[in-house]
C-alpha cells in the first residue's frame, strides 16, 4: 500500500466537514435487497428482489435463478444521470439483484475512475469497500488484497496485479493493525461478553478504521485533482452491523446506517439533520442534486428539497436469506417501531451457514445450548415469535422490550398496524407469497426467464435508429472504430463513420440480454 496525505486526523474530523444524518435506514438488514432500493429508489419487495439472493441458493431452494423485475419504464440511478451527460463510475460491487445493463455506467470495474472521463465532464463515481464485510470476521481474519486498489488511484497495471474479487483476502500477518488488540469494548446486551466476541469486535473497528483510510485516499484523489469543492461526496453502508442479530434483521441494529454529506465548501459542516430517511430516497434526492426531476413510479422522496415534507416513517422488510425463509415486515416512526411476523410459529433465529463461521455466532449456539444465556440474549433463540412486536426505539434501542400487549401503547400500536397496511397496498407487497409464485409472477407466467428481444436497425437521414420489440429494453452499443471497448448508451439516431461496424444488445431488467446483432455502415 502506497501512504496517503489524508491524515488519520483529517479522518476524525471528517462529521466536522459534513452533514451527519442521525435517522437513515435500509429497507432490508442485508446487501442485495437494500442495494436495489438505493439504485431504484423502489421498495425491494414491490419488485420482487427482497429474498437473498435471488440468482443464488437453488440447490437449498430448489428454485431457478431469476432476478427482480421492476416496471418496464425503470432504470438504475446511473442511467438517469449518464442520459443527464454525467461520466457514471462504479468501483466495483453491483450486486441488484438484477444485471444493470451495458451501457448503464460508463465503467464498472475494478479500473473505474473519474479520472477516465474525458476533461471537464460532470462526474457520478461509487466507491464500494468490503473491508468491513461480514466475511471480515470470518477466522483466519485479514484485510483483502482487492481493497489495495483504492490506495493505487488509476493506476491499471498495479490494480491489475490484485485478486479480482472481495472474497480473496491477505493472511493474518497482512492485516493493517490500526487498533490496540486488547482493547476492551462495550457489548450490546444482546450478545455475550465473551473473549470471542471481544476479539471479533476489535475485528469490526480494526476493519472500520481500515476502511476509512481507504475512503481517505479516495478523497486526497479529489483534493489532488482540485476537484473537492466543487464535489458531493456521500457516504453510507448498504445495511447495518455485521455482527448475529444485527445483519438480516429488521431491528435498527441491521437497518440503521451512517450517513455523511459533505456538501461543496463545507457548506453546514459539523451539523446534524435527524429527519427519517429512507434507501428509496436516495435516488430521488441524488437526481435532484443534478438537476433532474425524479420519475413519478420511484417511491422515496428528495429530502434536500426545500418544498419535500419530512418523511413521517420508514420501512424495511425480511423474507429468504440464502437457504431460509421468513417473512417480516416492520414500519418505524421517529420513536416507535412495529413489527409484524407472518411466521409466528417460526423463530427469528436462522442457521444461515454463512453466518456460523464467526466466531461470535459460534459463542452463542455454544452458551444456548449450555443455557449459558442471559434473557436478553436467548430472545433470539426463541422457537416462536409474537404475531406482532411495538417497541419504543428511544428508551429500549436495542428492541428487547415489546410493547404490542400493553394497553397504554393501544394507540402506538393501531397507527402503526393502519401505516403498514396502508404502504403494503400502495407498493403492492403480498407478503406470505410463495417465491415459486413470485417468480410466476415476474416471469408473466412463462415458464423461463424472459428474453429481451433483438435490437433492430433501421436509418434515417443516413443515421442509424436501433429499437426492440421489448418495452423498457435498455439498448447498449459499441463502435469497431472506438479505441475502448466502452458500451455506449442509445438515446436517439446516431452517425456512424464509414466502413465502421455496430455491435448492439438490448436489455430490460430483470430479463436475459438479447442476442448481439452486428451491423457494418
Amino acid at each position: 500500500m502506497v501512504m496517503t496525505r489524508w491524515t488519520h486526523q483529517t479522518l476524525i474530523d471528517w462529521p466536522k466537514r459534513g452533514v451527519t444524518y442521525t435517522n437513515v435506514y435500509s429497507t432490508s438488514g442485508v446487501c442485495a435487497p437494500s442495494r436495489a432500493a438505493i439504485t431504484l429508489g423502489m421498495y425491494p419487495s414491490a419488485v420482487g428482489a427482497n429474498h437473498m439472493r435471488t440468482s443464488s441458493n437453488t440447490q437449498d431452494t430448489g428454485l431457478p435463478a431469476y432476478e427482480a423485475v421492476p416496471p418496464a419504464h425503470a432504470k438504475i440511478l446511473s442511467q438517469y444521470l449518464r442520459e443527464a451527460g454525467y461520466y457514471t463510475t462504479n468501483n466495483v460491487k453491483t450486486d441488484y439483484q438484477f444485471l444493470p445493463p451495458k451501457a448503464a455506467w460508463n465503467e464498472s470495474s475494478v479500473f473505474a475512475h473519474w479520472r477516465n472521463r474525458p476533461a471537464g465532464q460532470p462526474f457520478y463515481a461509487v466507491f464500494n469497500f468490503t473491508t468491513t464485510h461480514e466475511s471480515g470476521l470470518f477466522e483466519p481474519y485479514g484485510i483483502r488484497h482487492i481493497e489495495s486498489r483504492h490506495y493505487f488511484s488509476d493506476d491499471a497495471a498495479r490494480i491489475a496485479q490484485l485478486p479480482q474479487h472481495h472474497a480473496q483476502k491477505t493472511s493474518v500477518i497482512d492485516t493493517p493493525i490500526h487498533l490496540p488488540i486488547d482493547t476492551v469494548f462495550k457489548v450490546p446486551p444482546y450478545l455475550p461478553d465473551t473473549p470471542e466476541v471481544q476479539y471479533d469486535l476489535w475485528k469490526m473497528y480494526n476493519n472500520l478504521v481500515e476502511t476509512d483510510r481507504q475512503i481517505g485516499a479516495i478523497i486526497q484523489q479529489l483534493i489532488d485533482d482540485n476537484l473537492y469543492d466543487s464535489t458531493i461526496v456521500v457516504f453510507y453502508s448498504d445495511h447495518g452491523g455485521p455482527l448475529p442479530r444485527q445483519k438480516r434483521l429488521i431491528y435498527d441494529s441491521g437497518l440503521q446506517v451512517p450517513f455523511i454529506i459533505r456538501f461543496p465548501n463545507a457548506r453546514r459542516g459539523g451539523s446534524t439533520d435527524d429527519q427519517l430517511i429512507s434507501f428509496v430516497d436516495f435516488a430521488p434526492t441524488t437526481l435532484g442534486m443534478a438537476g433532474i426531476d425524479a420519475p413519478p413510479h420511484m417511491h422515496g422522496q428528495d429530502f434536500l428539497a426545500i418544498d419535500t415534507e419530512k418523511r413521517e416513517y420508514i420501512h424495511a422488510a425480511a423474507d429468504r436469506f440464502d437457504g431460509f425463509t421468513d417473512v417480516i415486515r416492520a414500519v418505524k416512526n421517529e420513536r416507535f417501531k412495529y413489527i409484524r411476523n407472518y411466521r409466528p410459529e417460526q423463530g427469528y433465529y436462522l442457521p444461515v451457514v454463512y453466518r456460523e463461521r464467526i466466531p461470535t455466532m459460534q459463542a452463542l449456539l455454544r452458551l444456548r445450548d449450555s443455557n449459558g444465556l442471559t434473557p436478553e440474549q436467548a430472545q433470539w433463540f426463541r422457537t416462536s415469535k409474537p404475531v406482532e412486536e411495538l417497541f419504543d426505539t428511544h428508551n429500549d434501542p436495542h428492541e428487547l422490550v415489546n410493547l404490542a400487549g400493553e394497553e397504554r401503547y393501544q394507540d402506538e400500536l393501531r397507527q402503526l398496524r393502519l401505516e403498514m397496511d396502508r404502504w403494503l397496498a400502495d407498493i403492492g407487497d403480498v407478503p406470505n407469497t410463495a417465491e415459486v409464485d413470485l417468480i410466476n409472477a415476474l416471469w408473466g407466467g412463462q415458464p423461463e426467464k424472459p428474453t429481451t428481444a433483438t435490437p433492430e436497425f433501421s436509418t434515417m437521414n443516413n443515421k442509424f435508429v436501433l429499437s426492440s420489440d421489448t418495452e423498457g429494453a435498455v439498448i447498449s452499443y459499441q463502435l469497431s472504430s472506438d479505441d475502448s471497448a466502452q458500451w455506449h448508451l442509445y438515446t436517439g439516431p446516431f452517425l456512424v463513420p464509414s466502413k465502421t461496424s455496430v455491435t448492439a444488445v438490448a436489455h430490460r431488467l430483470g430479463f436475459n440480454e438479447s442476442p448481439s446483432v452486428v451491423v457494418k455502415n
